[in-house]
């Protein structure tokens, strides 16, 4: 089996959730000073941190960071980090949440409460987060397989479309020359951070290897440039900064005249939402196993854990619930602080595996 596909398609799901959250804000507020050098820069240290992340792990096939932490680390420091990375799939979770209850709010259901809708998405994404590594990842590879025709659809609908504007795509290019900008490199990042799940899928997947980074970069590179170009050739470089999910005012914005559905809208609501809630089930299936991982592990193979999972995936579901409370303005800044630490999260843990790697390397060659 070709376990290295399931290091694309994680990286796949991250990097076309990025046109749903805060990456595009971020872009597009910087569009005029230094966002196009960054997603330049962006590509080029997210396939480095991809591929040295992806061949240090492997090195250690069958373990979880915890396990490869405890080969060099003391206990003392362990619980702590563990704790630390946790949180970050539990808030990478919360946040895609809390964005898609917005957009089901704003543009398909303004009727319903948000408490029906995000107590829906919780129980679904909770129940799925409980299987085990194995069908997380089936799962996963299932649903972006049957979401992916529906994306690129809607992507070159867009491109075709007449009321895009070329002029306008090009007329941004001549901001190009300005000095990248340390808060859109950080979100931009993000399109390739979905290799940081191997935290806990590199146990159940020992046979992996890194191939191919340049498809990674050049993959990455192009979902960057879709999702800072095309709301500027639908909306232009002033009028895009009034609307807040870009891209679903721009699906919005698409008619499709030959189909039974006449709104581009629901398609691609359709696809996002599925992409969403894998996207969720997988972060927080790595938080919780991060967690259950620091119980003691006396009888682990005879004993259930299933407590164990219920109270951390309910307790990740009840910050959930209290982070409703922010406004979009609140939520917005909430995610820029997560961007930023993320990706000093992803550097912290290459290191450590740096120097698990040199302690491993040490032992066997004294």
């Amino acid at each position: 089996m070709n376990q290295s596909r399931y290091v694309y398609w994680m990286f796949l799901m991250n990097s076309l959730l990025n046109i749903l959250n805060f990456v595009p804000r971020e872009l597009l507020d910087a569009r005029f000073r230094g966002a196009q050098t960054s997603i330049l820069v962006a590509a080029v240290l997210g396939t480095a941190f991809l591929s040295v992340f992806t061949i240090l792990i492997a090195k250690f096939p069958g373990k979880s960071i915890q396990d490869i932490l405890e080969t060099a680390l003391p206990k003392g420091l362990i619980i702590p980090l563990i704790i630390m990375f946790a949180s970050l799939w539990c808030v990478a979770g919360l946040i895609t949440i809390l964005s898609f209850v917005d957009i089901t709010m704003r543009f398909v259901s303004p009727d319903t409460g948000p408490g029906i809708v995000i107590i829906s998405f919780l129980v679904l994404v909770c129940f799925c987060a409980r299987m085990d590594s194995l069908s997380v990842l089936y799962g996963m590879e299932m649903l972006l397989a049957i979401i992916l025709p529906l994306i690129l659809y809607a992507i070159i609908k867009a491109l075709v479309n007449p009321d895009f504007s070329w002029d306008s795509v090009l007329q941004i290019m001549t901001y190009s020359a300005h000095a990248p900008d340390l808060k859109s490199i950080a979100a931009a990042t993000f399109s390739f951070s979905g290799y940081f799940n191997l935290a806990i899928f590199n146990r159940v997947l020992p046979k992996m290897k890194m191939k191919h980074s340049w498809v990674y970069a050049v993959n990455g590179l192009a979902v960057l440039l879709l999702t800072f170009y095309v709301p500027i050739g639908y909306f232009g470089t002033i009028g895009v900064e009034k609307h807040v999910y870009t891209w679903f005012s721009t699906a919005d914005s698409i008619r499709i005249d030959t189909f039974l559905i006449e709104r581009m809208l629901f398609i691609f609501y359709f696809a996002y939402l599925t992409l969403s809630l894998v996207s969720v089930t997988v972060h927080w299936h790595v938080g919780k196993e991060l967690l259950t991982g620091l119980f003691p592990r006396k009888q682990a193979k005879n004993r259930s854990t299933g407590w164990q999972e219920l109270a951390i995936l309910g307790m990740f579901s009840g910050i959930t619930l209290i982070l409703m409370r922010l406004d979009q303005y609140q939520l917005n800044e909430f995610g820029v602080v997560f961007l930023y630490a993320r990706w000093f999260g992803e550097l912290l843990m290459i290191m450590l595996l740096c120097y698990c790697y040199a302690v491993a390397y040490r032992r066997r060659n004294p």
